[in-house]
C-alpha cells in the first residue's frame, strides 16, 4: 500500500485537492463572498406622495428608507439626496409651473451586495463558473509545482489532473468573455469596432511574431521546426481573438483607475476609493506595465548581465555587465507575471466599486448641470450598471485568471506525456506547447497594459472622458 502511494501520490493528491476545494468553494459560496460588501446603486423610476402617485398611475419603485411612511424590505438602502427627509416633505410643488424640477425623483439609493442581489444579474453562473473551476485549477498547478514532477507522479498520469483543470478553466473564462463582448446592450457601437479592430491588428501581430521575424523585438524564440503551420496560425487567429475581446474590459479597468485615483479632482468621498484600495490600484498597473516591458527586447537587454564588454564605451559596459543572469533574469520574468496576475485579482473588488460608483458621478452631474437637470440619461446608466454588474465582474476577473492559468501550463513538464498517443495525436507534445502558453500569458498582460496606457492618455488629453 505504502509502494502504491509513493507510485501515484501525485495523482492521490491532485484529485483530492481537486474534490475537496470544489465541494469548499460552491457549499460555502466563495465567489459570492469574493463581492459580497461592496455598494450598487439604484435610482427609483418615481417617489410620489400621498395619493398623488397613486392617482396619477405612477407607482414608487423604491420608497423613502427613513420616515414613518417607510416600508420594511428598504433595510440596507441609504439615500445619498443633499436634502434630509423633512426638508424634501416641506417641499411643495408648484402647480402654475410644471416645469418646477421636483427633487423627490432625483434621489438615489445605495445598496449592500448580498448573494441575494448577485444571484439575479445577468452572467452570474459564468462568472460562478469560471471562478470556480479557476482557483482549482490555479490551486493544481501551485500542487505541482510544490511536489514536482520527477516522483510520485504516476508515469505521467499525476500531471494530467492540472493540466486538465486548467484548460477547463482557460475555457470557462474565454468563452465568458468572449460571450459579454457580444452583448448588445452591455457596450457602443464603436467599442465593438475598435475590438474588431484591436482583433486585426492583433491577427497581424501574431502573424509576425509566428513566422520568426519577432525575436528581434520581442524576447520569444519559439520551437517552429517540429510544429505545422496550421499551429501557427493558430497561436496567431488565439492572438488576434485575445486582443479584441481585451479591449473593452481593459478601457473598463482604465475608467476605473481614473475615477478611483481622483483623476477628476471632484473630491468627491463617495465616489474615489480609500488609500489602500488606491494604492492597490496604483501597484496594478506600475506592476502590469513593467512586466510587459520584460519581454521586450531593448528593455530586457538592460537588465540581463551578459559579461560581455571587451572595451567600448562606459555606456556599453554598464549594459553589458550590470544585472541578473539569464537564468536568475527568466525566474525573475516569471515572477513578475505571478504577481501581475495576483495583483489583477486584488485590484477586482476596486475596480468594480468604481465601475458602480461612475453611475454615481453621472447621477451627480446630471443633478447640478442645470436648474432643471434631465436625468433620463443618469437613470438609464445607473440601471444599466447594476444590470450588469456581473459583466463588469468577469471583465475584470477573467483576464487575470487566464494569465495564471497559461503561466502555470508553461510550467507542466510535456515529455511526460509523449508516451499517451491520444494526448500527443492532438497537441504538438514538444517544448512549444511551453513555450506558447508561456507567451500568451505575457500577450495578454501586454495588450491590457497596452490598452489601459492608451486609454489613460487620452483621458488625460481630454479625448476621453467620464459621463
Amino acid at each position: 500500500m505504502l509502494s502504491f502511494y509513493e507510485d501515484y501520490k501525485n495523482l492521490i493528491l491532485q484529485t483530492l485537492l481537486a474534490v475537496s476545494l470544489t465541494l469548499i468553494l460552491t457549499f460555502l459560496k466563495i465567489p459570492v463572498l469574493f463581492l459580497h460588501g461592496l455598494y450598487t446603486y439604484i435610482h427609483p423610476e418615481n417617489v410620489g406622495q400621498g395619493n398623488n402617485a397613486s392617482s396619477s398611475g405612477v407607482r414608487a419603485a423604491i420608497r423613502r428608507p427613513s420616515g414613518s411612511d417607510s416600508g420594511p424590505g428598504l433595510d440596507g438602502y441609504q439615500s445619498l439626496s443633499s436634502r434630509t427627509n423633512a426638508e424634501l416633505k416641506k417641499r411643495n410643488k408648484s402647480k402654475d409651473n410644471k416645469f418646477e424640477f421636483d427633487e423627490n425623483n432625483a434621489q438615489i439609493f445605495r445598496l449592500k451586495l448580498d448573494e441575494g442581489h448577485l444571484q439575479t444579474r445577468l452572467f452570474f453562473n459564468d462568472y460562478h463558473n469560471s471562478f470556480l473551476f479557476s482557483f482549482v485549477g490555479i490551486s493544481c498547478f501551485l500542487l505541482y509545482k510544490y511536489l514536482g514532477s520527477s516522483e510520485g507522479s504516476g508515469n505521467g498520469i499525476g500531471n494530467l489532473i492540472p493540466v486538465v483543470f486548467g484548460f477547463i478553466g482557460l475555457t470557462k473564462a474565454f468563452l465568458a468573455l468572449a460571450k459579454i463582448s457580444f452583448e448588445k446592450s452591455a457596450s457602443k457601437r464603436s467599442e465593438k469596432q475598435f475590438s474588431a479592430i484591436f482583433g486585426v491588428v492583433g491577427f497581424f501581430v501574431g502573424i509576425v511574431i509566428c513566422s520568426g521575424i519577432g525575436p528581434s523585438v520581442f524576447d520569444f524564440h519559439f520551437h517552429f521546426d517540429s510544429v505545422e503551420g496550421s499551429w501557427r496560425i493558430f497561436l496567431a487567429i488565439l492572438m488576434g481573438l485575445i486582443a479584441g475581446i481585451l479591449y473593452m474590459p481593459a478601457g473598463k479597468n482604465a475608467r476605473s483607475f481614473w475615477l478611483g485615483t481622483d483623476q477628476l479632482r471632484c473630491n468627491l468621498s463617495i465616489i474615489s476609493c480609500g488609500w489602500f484600495a488606491r494604492m492597490i490600484l496604483y501597484a496594478n498597473y506600475m506592476l502590469t506595465v513593467f512586466t510587459a516591458l520584460l519581454w521586450i527586447n531593448p528593455f530586457a537587454e538592460i537588465l540581463v548581465n551578459k559579461n560581455s564588454f571587451h572595451g567600448g564605451s562606459a555606456a556599453e559596459k554598464l549594459v553589458g555587465n550590470v544585472g541578473l543572469s539569464k537564468s536568475e533574469f527568466t525566474r525573475f520574468r516569471l515572477l513578475c507575471l505571478l504577481l501581475s496576475g495576483i495583483a489583477q485579482i486584488a485590484a477586482v473588488r476596486s475596480n468594480l466599486q468604481m465601475f458602480l460608483n461612475e453611475a454615481v458621478l453621472s447621477w451627480y452631474q446630471r443633478l447640478h448641470a442645470s436648474k432643471v437637470p434631465d436625468l433620463d440619461f443618469s437613470r438609464a446608466k445607473v440601471f444599466l450598471h447594476n444590470h450588469y454588474l456581473c459583466l463588469a465582474v468577469l471583465q475584470f476577473f477573467a483576464p487575470s485568471v487566464l494569465v495564471l492559468l497559461f503561466l502555470g501550463l508553461s510550467q507542466i513538464d510535456t515529455n511526460s506525456f509523449d508516451k499517451y498517443n491520444l494526448v500527443c495525436g492532438l497537441l504538438p507534445c514538444s517544448a512549444f506547447i511551453k513555450e506558447a502558453a508561456l507567451f500568451m500569458a505575457w500577450w495578454i498582460v501586454f495588450v491590457w497594459s497596452v490598452i489601459t496606457s492608451a486609454s489613460l492618455v487620452f483621458y488625460r488629453r481630454g479625448v476621453l472622458y467620464v459621463f
